[in-house]
């Protein structure tokens, strides 16, 4: 399996997972029964990690381990066991931001490739040397880093030592994930994998000698979210992330939709594989991150000032209908109801690779072969012809009027 460069996708979950995977995600980065940044997220345990990686490696494709929380004393000792597990699982790399974790890892698991977390705030060379000289195969830099920036350290740094970027996804208003205000408001810890991001809240004033009366921080109306950050997109600018030098582009989104993987893993595939044969992006590629649920994007701290905070939630120009479960040579399927939709309603079935085809929800039948005009009850099994053969995994989504 190459390591040169590599598209790193989200694995929430098991779907999330085969999703990013059909839709050529070189690597995967999930958690397992602990330790991940993502507690609320599905994860996996030790039986299904072990088959994850099992499909991961029967695809070509690396499994990397999150242990990159900020663990309290009593939580180490449950440490050393669950490494060697890892180990013995065939894990690709672990992902850690403490310095002990590190070196845990370097004793009770010496054969797995290290890579240190964003957690970590690496910003300049002398750190990424120290971690390197500790063991670290990747760092994985911090997301306030311009790109110029980026040059210098790869410049500074051994060839061996890999760089790993985020290139698409949330962003949090913190020094590099590292954030304290979720704690002090909820009791849930973010360095722990427990956020309850309230930087994405909306905020007033209030003065102390006038209890109740709120008061706007900006002229908008309805207050403002001083925190919320807008989403990370860099798809337009692959070309410059890998003459950064940049080795691993990392998608942001365990907690995010197996629709989300899908789509903007097979976005960012065909973005990597353009740039590495010096072609033009297509536009549709950028457009199809338009179609997920998304904040308004910029383009981070990579080419200057991010964009400014959001007052808002998510938008999207479409909604997964259906996860293809099985498909004749003719297109005839049987689909999983994700979303409902109705007969004569536009759809798209959305192929690895390939541009999107459009339909129209015609001719469906349910279980029993009873005649159905939509997709009214959750999960519920669908017949119906597609456009084209599909394999299992392939998304069919609902455009938004």
């Amino acid at each position: 399996m190459s390591k040169a460069l590599e598209l790193l996708a989200p694995a929430g979950d098991t779907e999330r997972l085969c999703m990013a995977l059909h839709y050529g995600a070189d690597a995967v980065y999930l958690a397992g029964r602990g330790f991940g940044m993502r507690s609320a997220a599905a994860n996996f345990t030790d039986g299904a990690l072990l088959s994850a990686v099992a499909l991961a490696h029967e695809k070509n494709a690396r499994v990397y381990v999150t242990c990159n929380t900020l663990p309290r004393e009593d939580e180490l000792a449950l440490l050393p066991d669950y490494l060697a597990f890892l180990q013995e699982a065939g894990v690709d790399g672990l992902i850690v931001a403490d310095l002990g974790v590190l070196a845990l890892a370097r004793r009770c698991a010496p054969k797995v490739p290290l890579h240190v977390s964003t957690q970590f705030g690496v910003t300049n060379s002398a750190a990424a040397n120290a971690l390197y000289a500790l063991g670290a195969d990747t760092v994985v830099l911090a997301r306030e880093l311009p790109l110029e920036e980026i040059k210098k350290i790869r410049a500074n740094t051994p060839p061996e030592l890999r760089l790993e970027a985020f290139v698409h996804g949330a962003m949090c208003i913190s020094f590099s994930g590292r954030c304290l205000l979720s704690n002090y408001m909820t009791g849930r810890d973010a360095n722990r994998g427990q956020c309850a991001q309230p930087c994405r809240w909306k905020y007033h004033l209030v003065e102390e000698t006038r209890p109740g009366q709120y008061f706007e921080i900006t002229q908008e109306d309805g207050g403002t979210h001083i925190m919320n950050a807008q989403d990370l997109r860099m798809i337009e600018h692959m070309p410059e992330l890998i003459e950064a030098g940049i080795s691993s582009f990392k998608i942001e989104g365990r907690m995010k939709s197996a629709y989300y993987t899908a789509a903007v893993t097979n976005a960012y595939r065909q973005a990597l594989d353009a740039a590495l044969e010096g072609r033009a992006l297509d536009p549709l590629w950028v457009e199809e991150t338009e179609k997920v649920s998304h904040r308004p994007y910029c383009t981070g701290f990579y080419l200057g000032r991010p964009g400014e905070c959001y007052e808002g939630g998510y938008t999207s120009l479409a909604d997964v209908a259906a996860v293809v479960e099985s498909c004749a040579e003719d297109g005839s399927a049987v689909l999983t109801q994700r979303g409902k939709f109705c007969e004569g309603d536009r759809l798209e079935l959305l192929l690895p690779g390939q541009r999107p085809i459009p339909f129209t929800a015609r001719d469906m039948t349910g279980a029993e072969g009873e005649r159905i005009t939509d997709t009214r009850h959750a999960m519920m099994e669908i017949h119906m012809k597609l456009p084209a053969r599909a394999e299992k995994y392939t998304i069919v989504r609902k455009m938004r009027s």
